[in-house]
């Protein structure tokens, strides 16, 4: 069975960040989305420990537009400072995504239904998703909607190849990698007419150690995370 959706992004701003302007001070967006804010909207759309969403490709719909904007961010010290923040303006993508088993969750092993994930995912795509979609940053309120991924006109149709230079790719977290550290990952994106096709993580070679980090489990009334998690998608994969 697939394991394959395909969606359509959009909103009036994005904010596509590297690590570093995290922190705070002055922020600029990247030109395209990174592969972790596009995975973030997936699993906005559908996710459970069972899976991990690996972004395929992501198509850019409409021209690269920017707009900055004034904005008094608290500061760690108690405050606010003004800074000034570049959004892109008017954005839309069309992404197709795929997900794969975590191997790293042994204790998920029974929950590996193919046909139940792509069926639960592809119904969460035609709702818009299970949870509030951002593009960047929460400021940045997206909308998902169901395409099939290259239809329609795109600004960048027949433009050929952008480099857009060295690029936060995305986070390797230790749920999902087995390892006990938090790393980041970068590479170097080329657009072929409008479509960026991801590298997968692990095909990432310029990684940095970010610090040590273990997998957050929730306790709650004698229930461990995954007896929690599994009884509120039970229920939502029903309605």
């Amino acid at each position: 069975m697939e394991n394959k959706i395909e969606f359509k992004v959009y909103g009036k701003y994005a904010l596509f960040t590297d690590p570093l302007t995290k922190v705070g001070g002055e922020k600029c967006s990247y030109q395209v989305p990174t592969y972790q804010a596009l995975k973030g909207i997936a699993e906005s759309i559908y996710w459970k420990p069972t899976i991990i969403w690996v972004i395929d490709k992501v198509r850019i719909m409409k021209a690269i537009k920017t707009q900055s904007k004034s904005a008094k961010p608290i500061n760690y010290n108690g405050g606010n400072s003004l800074s000034i923040y570049t959004y892109l303006a008017d954005v839309e993508y069309q992404v197709q995504a795929h997900f794969v088993w975590n191997l790293n969750r042994k204790d998920m092993a029974k929950d590996r239904n193919e046909n139940k994930h792509f069926f639960i995912a592809k119904r969460m795509v035609e709702r818009g998703g299970r949870r509030d979609i951002f593009l960047g940053a929460r400021e940045c309120q997206g909308y998902v909607e169901p395409c099939r991924f290259g239809e329609d006109k795109g600004f960048y149709d027949g433009y050929g190849e952008l480099e857009f230079g060295l690029m936060f790719h995305g986070f390797d977290y230790p749920d999902e990698s087995g390892n006990n550290e938090l790393y980041s990952r970068f590479w170097r994106p080329n657009m072929a007419n409008g479509v960026i096709n991801f590298i997968h993580p692990v095909d990432c070679d310029i990684k940095k150690f970010v610090k040590t980090m273990t997998p957050a489990r929730i306790v709650s009334n004698g229930l461990n995370e995954d007896e929690i998690l599994h009884d509120y998608f039970e229920v939502e994969a029903i309605k």
